[in-house]
């Protein structure tokens, strides 16, 4: 056990005590992507209460709990990955029939997303069982949250592209006429690859998240022009799991939201600013956030010729 978790175990149990975990389950749990303190105390109770353990790789999920003070026997761990799924599903449903409570966890990160365990849900919901997410780390959210995108509505997930140039040139030109974010992610030895693809998109900015909460944990947002160039500067910048987000061209927000803009200036003429921003989501559809950010700017730029201030 890692001492500093020592304590793990007993402060998880306290703290969902007085929670549900019902039998003939299945409990999808998300894992730390690098760092061990990124666990959740709900998720360390889960993968100790639960019979069976269905992993992506079995050697690294043992790791991951053996540091968390976390014992299970031989026979709890099911090695389940993408080239097994469809087979292992019906003996997951057998003993979920036979009132086990099972975790599903991928090597790290929330599972369903870019890795297996969509079909295995799929399955067991099918079968009329009840699959309890258990939520934690995702490197999706995580370099969202950090990215500074401004007034979008919502983003595009890819995840990882064709390792087929051809169709990897066919997707990225997909993304060129998209207008919200793109997320990708991408593994170290084709990040290379997938830099120089990226390239033409010019100067639209991609924000490139590697080795998301560990110890070499960099953050950068570049145009797509000079990936290349940066990863090149540094051979240590190709090591590591990679997130990316390509933001939008700055032509295409601007023609997106130039329809709101209008419409706000006219109603922060008359209107608060939160009412103004009610009023153009009753009449716009758009995303409130995107729509107060915009109007915050006006406000900002004194382009409404309004004295109403919220």
């Amino acid at each position: 056990m890692n001492l500093s978790y020592a304590n793990a175990l007993s402060t998880a149990s306290q703290a969902c005590s007085s929670q549900d975990f019902p039998n003939g389950c299945l409990f999808v749990v998300a894992t730390p992507i690098g760092n061990l303190a990124d666990i959740t105390l709900r998720a360390i109770h889960t993968l100790s209460l639960c019979d069976y353990l269905a992993c992506e790789d079995t050697r690294e999920s043992k790791n991951l709990l053996n540091s968390y003070g976390i014992d299970k026997p031989h026979g709890a761990w099911i090695a389940l990955h993408q080239h097994n799924e469809a087979e292992l599903s019906p003996q997951i449903i057998t003993k979920l029939e036979q009132g086990a409570r099972i975790a599903f966890l991928c090597d790290a990160g929330t599972p369903s997303i870019s890795d297996p365990g969509a079909w295995l849900v799929h399955c067991v919901q099918t079968a009329g069982f009840k699959v309890v997410p258990i939520p934690g780390v995702s490197s999706v959210t995580t370099l969202l949250s950090v990215s500074g995108l401004m007034g979008q509505s919502g983003f595009h997930f890819l995840g990882f592209l064709s390792t087929k140039a051809t169709e990897r040139d066919r997707q990225i030109k997909s993304i060129e006429q998209t207008h919200v974010p793109t997320v990708l992610l991408e593994a170290p030895h084709r990040i290379e690859a997938l830099a120089q693809s990226l390239s033409c998109l010019g100067h639209r900015h991609v924000t490139v998240g590697r080795e998301l909460t560990k110890q070499y944990e960099q953050i950068i947002t570049l145009p797509a022009d000079q990936l290349s160039t940066w990863l090149g500067a540094d051979r240590n910048r190709t090591r590591g799991e990679f997130a990316l987000i390509v933001h939008v061209s700055p032509q295409g927000a601007q023609s997106d939201t130039a329809p709101y803009v209008e419409i706000l200036k006219v109603l922060l003429s008359e209107l608060s600013l939160k009412g103004s921003v009610k009023l153009a989501q009753l009449l716009t559809g758009a995303s409130k956030n995107e729509l107060y950010n915009l109007a915050l700017n006006l406000t900002k730029d004194g382009d409404t010729g309004s004295s109403h201030r919220n």
